[in-house]
Parts: structure tokens; sequence; C-alpha cells
């Protein structure tokens, strides 16, 4: 498994990840996602927005605002339940969530050592004085106050005058606004149940303890499902979304060895759900979860009808009944979704006495689909062919120009940022003052290395089909080229 300071260095090397604000010191877990980093996160809402909503006739959209009436967050319980148990240090006035203070390695000054300084494992005793931690984990000096509640949800105000009246909140979920919208989107869809709607968007919470690079942050992107089902239906729909869910990941690349279905104790559920099951994945910081799929029962309708007066209701034709719909709520991170498929598909191999590393992205996924490389840059007749097929591929698939290394770095550096597919346009390509082009290209494909001969008139046409995962079976049909690595 790669660390997470591999990742985190990949990325702001290669433009996927960079710290916010950096020039001015950086503003703590918060991220900014660079050229390739847009991309990737792009593709990952895309696949799910079409796998989830654009396939399936049961789904639509919605995209609803960020800033909601105020009262949205006293019917949802936020207000009253969204905590989280909050300490301070006294000596270095650190604040930490009382109930991960030992999920981190922590500072212990040991007696038995004369008080020499030692950073410690996390839930582990000293190796000197076997004591365990009672002090603050970061300093390790100062005492740590009593536990009390922190609520996460950021305030703000709304209009020009900060009072009571004009305070609301930035939204610590995307579930709220879909739930408010339910009658507007069963009236105006006709829909009948089950149904689900599905939303991407942002959300915010005053995390204690952020950190892991992207895995916990103030600031995130949720791709969430309110599906919606007749009361009595509800644990069937329930297991078949988690069956759904946890095939999807490894659909787009994740092995099944790094990924798991973890069922929530009954202590632990949220106090709105019957049931819940975490989709984790084995991040470098250990397994954590990746997303949740929670049975909400019919909670949040009936109390945001208790709240506003409005009737959340479906009316049954086959029973003549009005009933409130149990929902079913699959709800993932695009950060996480990005930071685990990042991870995944991170290897470090030797070829020919140097390391090579590469993102084996799944092509869906991948930023950069093909990068079209000039053998020799200073041969114009190539360079003008490879930029004329690039620009013909740009139009169907995210696709770059690069003539500013050797031929074996340009493989490299494509390798390293996932791109399954290079182009090569070589001497054999456009002909010289002796013999003619034979008008074909070098395909090369990314995790095994191969190389086809392709006509650039199929070009197009040939890329389609790798790009579909074809590669074995495109590769057996074409000529290979006498080419190495370079």
């Amino acid at each position: 498994m790669v660390d997470l300071d591999t990742i985190v260095s990949l990325c702001k090397r290669r433009g996927f990840i960079f710290q916010s604000s950096e020039i001015y010191g950086g503003t703590g877990s918060c991220w900014d996602y660079g050229p390739l980093g847009v991309e990737l996160k792009s593709n990952i809402k895309r696949v799910w927005w079409r796998d989830s909503v654009q396939l399936r006739p049961d789904m639509v959209g919605l995209d609803a605002s960020i800033l909601m009436h105020p009262t949205v967050w006293k019917a949802s319980g936020h207000l009253d339940h969204f905590t989280d148990p909050m300490v301070d240090c006294k000596a270095c006035h650190r604040r930490f969530r009382a109930d991960k203070l030992d999920e981190g390695e922590w500072v212990h000054y040991c007696p038995a050592t004369k008080g020499n300084k030692f950073m410690v494992p996390d839930g582990e005793p000293c190796k000197h004085c076997s004591a365990r931690r009672t002090l603050c984990p970061s300093c390790g000096k100062g005492n740590l106050t009593e536990a009390r509640q922190f609520n996460l949800m950021f305030k703000t105000f709304m209009g020009p005058v900060e009072d009571d009246a004009a305070v609301t909140y930035l939204r610590p979920e995307t579930a709220q606004g879909i739930f408010v919208n339910f009658d507007n989107v069963l009236q105006s869809m006709r829909l009948k149940l089950p149904f689900g709607v599905a939303q991407i968007g942002k959300a915010f919470r005053n995390e204690i303890t952020p950190g892991n690079f992207t895995f916990r942050t103030r600031e995130f992107e949720q791709m969430e499902i309110e599906y919606f089902v007749m009361p009595g239906t509800d644990e069937e729909w329930h297991q078949q979304w988690i069956d759904e869910r946890f095939a999807w990941y490894q659909k787009y690349g994740i092995r099944k060895e790094n990924i798991r279905l973890r069922e929530h104790a009954k202590d632990e559920l949220a106090f709105y759900a019957k049931r819940c099951v975490d989709i984790e994945y084995l991040f470098p910081m250990g397994w954590s979860e990746l997303e949740g799929i929670a049975n909400r029962t019919d909670y949040d309708l009936k109390r945001h009808s208790e709240f506003s007066g409005k009737a959340l209701e479906y009316f049954d034709e086959e029973s003549k009944q009005k009933v409130i719909p149990y929902v079913i709520e699959p709800s993932g991170g695009v950060d996480r979704s990005a930071l685990a498929f990042l991870v995944d598909a991170y290897h470090q191999e030797e070829v020919r006495g140097e390391k090579r590393v590469v993102l084996r992205l799944h092509p869906e996924l991948a930023p950069i689909k093909i990068a079209v490389l000039p053998l020799l840059k200073k041969n114009s007749r190539i360079v003008e062919t490879a930029r004329r097929i690039c620009a013909d591929l740009r139009k169907h698939w995210v696709s770059v120009y690069d003539d500013t290394a050797s031929i074996g770095r340009l493989y490299r550096r494509q390798d390293e940022i996932g791109t399954p597919f290079c182009v090569t346009v070589d001497v054999q390509t456009v002909g010289d003052a002796d013999a003619p082009g034979d008008e074909k290209v070098t395909i090369r494909e990314r995790d095994s290395m191969e190389q086809v001969r392709v006509s650039v008139s199929t070009l197009r046409e040939t890329i389609a089909q790798l790009m579909a995962g074809n590669w074995a079976e495109v590769a057996t049909q074409l000529p290979h080229p006498e080419m190495g690595e370079g």
C-alpha cells in the first residue's frame, strides 16, 4: 500500500491537488483541484450521474441551493444533534474530538528516559515506561478540558444586518434540499414509487480535527441519492442499493481486497436510521468510510411536514391511501472517491533498471485519455501531423500534445498521470525524401506498455474500441511495431 505522503507529492507535482491559498501559508484542510484533479473529479461525477440517474428510469436529478431556510436545520435535527464531543488542551490550546483522541500518534515525554520526547503509535503505550496517553496528544504536556458538544455547522448571516433574524447555515449535507423539494419533484415529474432523486453538490462541516489530506475536510462535495419506497419494502431496497453501490467502485477499478462492507452497530446508528452500512476502503491511514448507505425511514419527511405545515405524502393509486414513503440514502463523497481511486491506481515497478510510476486509472476516470507525441520534434512534418491528429481526437476525448522531452520520458510522464493511451507519430508515418509515409501511427497502452500500428484514417474508431476496454481483442488484430519503450 502506498503511503499518503507519496500521493500528496504526486498530486502537487502533477497538478491534481494543491493546498488552498498556499502562497499565504495555506488554509487548514482546504484543497484546490488543479488541471488534472478537476478532470478526475469531473469524470467521477459524470460516470456516477450516468450510472445512477441517466441509465435508470426511476431516477431524476436536483440541484438545491446551498443556503436554506434556517428552520430546515431545526426540523432535520442538525441544530440539536449534529455535534461532536470536543476537548481543548489547556497548554497549547489545540482542539480535538474527544472520541478520536487515541486514533493518531501521540507525544510523550518519558520519565523512564529522563524526559526524552517520543512519538508513540496510536493506541499504544510507551515502550519504555508502559504509560498510556493521558495528556494532550499534540504537545504532550497539557491537561485536557472536559468534553463538551460542538455543533459542526458553519453559521453565517443573510442580508446586510448581522442579527439573530438573519442567521443561516452553510448546508452540512445535500440531503435536506431533496427532502424539502419532495412534493415539487413528485408533482412536476409525475413519479410513482419507488423513485429516487439524486444530487451532486458542496457541503460544509466545521470539523474539529480534519486531516489525512482530502479525506476529512471542511468543504467537500457529495454524491447523494434519496430513494423513496413504500413502507414495508424498505429493507429489500436497502440491500439492493448496498449491493449496487459496492459493485460500482469495483467496476471503475477499486480492487476487491481493498474494499469492504461494515454494518453499523445499534449503538452507533444515527438517531434517524433504522440500519446503515458503510462501504469502507483501505486508505493509507487504514480502513475508513468511503460511502454510507442508510435506511432513514420516514423521519425526514415527517419532520419537515410537522415544521412546515406542508403534507409531504404520496397517494398510492392501488390502495387509495396516502402514505409517507421510507427513504434509502446512498451518500458518497467525490473527494474521498477521488482519493481512493488515486491510491488504488498507484503502482511502482522497475522497467529496464529504472523506476516506473503508473496510475492505472480506469479509462473513464483518467483525466487525460490520449497523449499525441511526435518522435522527432525538429521534423516539421511529424509535428504538423501530430498536432492535426491531436486536434481531431480532442473533439471526442481529452487529448494533449507534448514534445518537451524524449519519447521515453514522455511515456513515463503520461504513465504517472494515468493517461491510458499514447499515440506516436514518427518518420514512418509521414515519410521522407526517399520514401512516402505509410500514414500509420503507433498506439501504446499504459499498463502493459504494448504497442500496435494503426492507420490514421481508422485511429478514432480504434481508440473508441480501446476506451471500451478491448485492448487484448483489438491488439491481436493489428501489427505490433518493432519499437522499444525508449
